[in-house]
């Protein structure tokens, strides 16, 4: 066996789901959903038309709570109210080029937001394992050519990476000064994903999307800068790896309470003009990318994890290649387009994730 999700182990957790509507919320809630978890999900709402929550009826089975986690109280009462066994923080604003706008906002979110929902941890007895998710633009970069390990230095150059930077800090001190010795055994870890792919983003200024709307409207994509390279994966790929940390937490405790990079395989970072030209030649016709025009604000050059760890400990390693995962994008894009029904659509692609062959490794128990 590999390190994989264990659906018996979700059936009846009660897990506390911070950021459930957002992109990678939804397609989480409707994987635990299918596995019997009893979803708590705080965030603010979807959104406008189109978004992945309302058309894959994400909120079906679920207790959704529409909040801000820049509001202690709230996130206070909603929790205490769930009895959750479980936490797992996503909400943020998770945007590089928005964080120059509005960087007041960033940091709030993404450093007070995260003390809010582990100060309400804190006063949560029921909680057993909580999961807090970063970035990979949360190390400090030095643009080298190599994968970020664990132990690197916390950084960032712009507002968002360095507040992700910041909520990194932020866990490992309540983990050292609050749960370490905690009576209810709460263990804490952070998780670090690449840049994170899939059908159902609809949001501005992030590639594939701006990509596909193009493609539709039979124009262009205009890229901003087609030779930085990015750890690519689906969406599928961090989601597996923070259940099976998740899982680690549970039954393993305290030696897994510490930072987890769940990143593609190394072949999989890619330049961001050569996923261009996949999606391109997927979608077909004229499809294609010219370079932007006019200034734009900085943006790390290249960027990679080493998930050598989780590979080692976890037994969890990524399944998809890029190609297929590129591949899996653009047939789902289509799907919606000519009108499918994207729950089943959702649902059929989790089930093909987690049935993939695998090679034999064991897994944590």
């Amino acid at each position: 066996m590999t390190g994989a999700v264990n659906a018996e182990f979700w059936a009846g957790k009660r897990v506390f789901l911070t950021g459930h509507t957002g992109f990678k919320g939804s397609w989480l809630t409707l994987w635990l959903s299918a596995m019997g978890a009893e979803v708590y999900g705080y965030a603010f709402d979807p959104g406008d038309a189109p978004n992945l929550f309302d058309l894959v009826d994400a909120g079906r089975g679920i207790t959704s709570t529409t909040g801000d986690i820049r509001d202690l109280a709230s996130v206070r009462t909603s929790m205490a109210v769930a009895e959750p066994n479980i936490l797992i923080h996503m909400a943020a604003q998770s945007l590089v080029r928005p964080s120059y706008d509005d960087p007041v906002n960033t940091y709030a979110t993404n450093v007070m937001g995260t003390v809010n929902v582990l100060e309400a941890a804190r006063a949560c007895p029921s909680l057993r394992a909580a999961v807090v998710v970063t970035t990979d633009k949360c190390y400090e970069n030095r643009e080298w050519e190599w994968g970020y390990r664990e132990d690197e230095a916390m950084g960032g150059h712009d507002p968002y990476s360095s507040s992700k930077g910041c909520a990194e800090l932020v866990s490992s001190a309540y983990r050292n000064s609050f749960f370490s010795s905690a009576p209810n055994g709460l263990n804490l870890a952070t998780a670090r994903a690449g840049n994170v792919i899939g059908g159902g983003d609809w949001a501005r200024d992030r590639l594939v999307p701006d990509a596909l709307c193009a493609f539709a409207e039979g124009k262009r994509v205009a890229i901003r800068n087609p030779l930085a390279t990015r750890p690519w994966q689906h969406v599928l790929e961090p989601l597996s790896g923070y259940l099976v940390l998740t899982q680690a937490l549970w039954r393993k405790g305290s030696d897994f309470a510490e930072g987890w990079n769940f990143g593609p395989r190394d072949e999989d970072a890619r330049p961001v003009r050569w996923v261009v030209e996949e999606l391109a030649t997927h979608w077909g016709g004229d499809a294609g990318w010219v370079e932007a025009d006019g200034f734009h604000p900085h943006e790390a050059h290249s960027l990679k994890l080493d998930i050598s760890k989780a590979r080692a400990r976890l037994h969890w390693r990524p399944r998809w290649a890029l190609e297929e995962t590129v591949a899996r994008i653009v047939a789902w894009q289509k799907a919606w387009l000519d009108g499918a029904d994207m729950r089943a659509h959702c649902l059929t692609e989790i089930e093909a994730y987690t049935t993939e062959p695998t090679a034999s490794e064991e897994t944590i128990q």
